[in-house]
């Protein structure tokens, strides 16, 4: 299976699957590196940003506080 086979099944799952997807890839990334393996934070540039493709920042931050404002 190629990765853009293993992404495009990954975006049919739904968040709470994707979150726990994410979580499961990260511990296998931790346990194959050494405790002494260090990384810079520039390694990050760009990943999740197909997550944010087409939506407005605005409208999002505004989506957010009008969740907080409506919690007891």
């Amino acid at each position: 299976m190629t990765l853009q086979q293993v992404w495009a099944e990954a975006v049919t799952l739904d968040l709470d699957d994707r979150r726990e997807l994410i979580k499961l890839l990260v511990d296998t990334l931790t346990e194959s590196q050494s405790p002494e393996t260090k990384h810079d934070i520039l390694e990050f540039v760009g990943v999740g940003a197909e997550m944010w493709r087409g939506v407005d920042a605005q409208a999002y931050v505004n989506e957010l506080r009008e969740e907080w404002d409506s919690r007891p």
